[in-house]
């Protein structure tokens, strides 16, 4: 089945946004066995009708997002019944809804939204929940006056009105349209502290050698995504080619970040977590409290960037800082046991280093940090590690390595 996207939206093209959307679903479709051919990005007005039309001569499915709204520029409705020579039709139902909408909201809903509840004929309505903007489904029949045989799918721009939509209407309609039979399959495996060089190394020639496996890498800040897919067989062949020899760099199977597996894990075993950060600025613990339910394993986060803080907050000797340098072993062994001690938590991960681009030395450049572990009945762990680039890059790689650690020994892996 050939899949094309079409995104609308000056604010694209201009980089004003940028289109999550597409990476969305991307994904969405590569979890239904699929994979998008094509991606198009056009702007508002008439064009859309001309990209419509070029994706539908070759194409079985067309998504659309972008252009359902009320205003003159929000063209995507009337263009794709231009384009398939349907009438517009006024949907009670739809109006109603509409103002019922604006109602609840105590707004006055305005003449133009009712352009949102005119549909060609013969599409069928996807309902939106989160947004003025009804979606639109054309059954394939609805193109085969213009030649084609192609379903498509109007979706609002908003991720927010977008994803519940495809979700719940457009995946089911997807897997309908599948032939029977068909089982393609597709397996993420997040990695990291493995570098894109060190993976190929380890596994490329032994999964290219695996006959119909498609192999496929994507890299992230951290992390990189080795995908597989093909029929179950071989990429059931491909996994304990994986897990074989990733193994323990392997953070999930299910997509799940790092954090994300951190947060739940410590849930899982009700403990918690605090943090002491200096060269990262609270960027762990930012990470951290991205994830939906850390409140439940994360107490305390301290930024102690100044070596006065070090000490008043964590109790880090000020003759260790003297001696050794805030960047250094002993501080950051200090600095987490000191942050263990005051917070009572399970866990505690320290992180003192060099972001740069001024600060270095021959002994300590740009770009060092040292992480420490320390753990409630377990041996403090302090860890070095070189994170040279801009500051951006550093913090996410050190907080990257320090919630690996974490993992490792929540894992019972090697530190």
């Amino acid at each position: 089945m050939r899949i094309e996207l079409v995104n609308t939206g000056d604010e694209l093209l201009l980089g004003d946004t940028i289109n999550t959307n597409a990476a969305w679903l991307g994904q969405q479709i590569a979890a239904l066995g699929l994979v998008v051919s094509r991606h198009l990005v056009v702007s508002d007005g008439a064009v859309i009708k001309e990209a419509m039309a070029e994706a539908a001569s070759r194409s079985d499915v067309v998504l659309v997002s972008g252009g359902l709204g009320p205003t003159n520029d929000d063209l995507t409705r009337d263009s794709i019944a231009e384009l398939l020579g349907l009438p517009m039709e006024l949907d009670e139902r739809l109006k109603a809804q509409l103002e019922a909408f604006f109602a609840k909201r105590n707004r006055a809903m305005s003449s133009s939204n009712l352009r949102q509840a005119m549909v060609p004929r013969g599409a069928l309505v996807m309902d939106n929940p989160f947004g003025t903007a009804p979606g639109l489904y054309f059954p394939a029949e609805l193109s085969h006056a213009r030649g084609w045989n192609t379903h498509f799918f109007l979706m609002p721009g908003p991720p927010r009105e977008l994803k519940p939509m495809m979700e719940t209407h457009v995946e089911p309609r997807l897997r309908a349209l599948l032939p029977d039979g068909a089982s393609r399959t597709i397996r993420y495996f997040k990695v990291t502290g493995l570098g894109e060089s060190d993976i190929v190394e380890r596994v490329e020639k032994k999964l290219e050698a695996v006959p119909d496996l498609i192999l496929g890498y994507c890299i992230r800040q951290g992390d990189v995504d080795v995908r597989l897919s093909g029929q179950p067989g071989p990429v059931a062949q491909g996994e304990a080619i994986v897990r074989e020899h990733l193994g323990e760099h392997i953070v999930s199977t299910d997509r799940r970040l790092i954090e994300q597996v951190v947060v739940q894990t410590l849930a899982e075993r009700g403990q918690w977590l605090a943090t002491a950060e200096s060269c990262t600025g609270g960027f762990l613990a930012s990470r951290i409290t991205d994830v939906s339910g850390s409140s439940g394993v994360f107490g305390h986060g301290f930024v102690t960037y100044a070596n006065a803080a070090k000490q008043q907050h964590l109790g880090v000797p000020a003759d260790w800082i003297e001696q050794h340098g805030a960047v250094s072993e002993p501080v950051a062994q200090a600095m987490a046991e000191g942050a263990l001690r005051v917070s009572a938590a399970d866990h505690a991960l320290a992180l003192t280093g060099i972001a740069g681009p001024s600060g270095g030395s021959d002994a300590k450049p740009v770009g060092t940090v040292f992480i420490g572990l320390a753990s409630q009945g377990a041996e403090t762990v302090v860890k070095r590690f070189f994170y040279p680039g801009t500051r951006d890059r550093f913090k996410l790689l050190a907080s990257q390595a320090a919630l690996d650690m974490l993992r490792r020994r929540l894992m019972g892996l090697p530190l």
